[in-house]
């Protein structure tokens, strides 16, 4: 899952999202890292979000005291 503007899920917060939310993943310095990246996380749940997602949650109506 690596469509960066898909609908927020329960699980997508300003620290976490689930799956990928990279524009483009193969560049991501965290991809595959164990324990922080949705494509090596048995739970799916990319720890890293990308610079750009604070921007982007707030566009998808998410809102910013929503941090866990």
């Amino acid at each position: 899952m690596t469509n960066q503007r898909r609908p927020l899920g329960p699980q997508d917060s300003l620290r976490q999202t689930l799956g990928c939310r990279h524009s483009n993943p193969n560049i991501c310095k965290n991809n595959a890292t164990p324990g922080k990246c949705a494509f090596v996380r048995d739970d799916g749940v990319c720890i890293l979000p990308p610079m750009s997602w604070k921007r982007i949650y707030q566009e998808l109506g998410g809102h910013l005291r929503n941090t866990q």
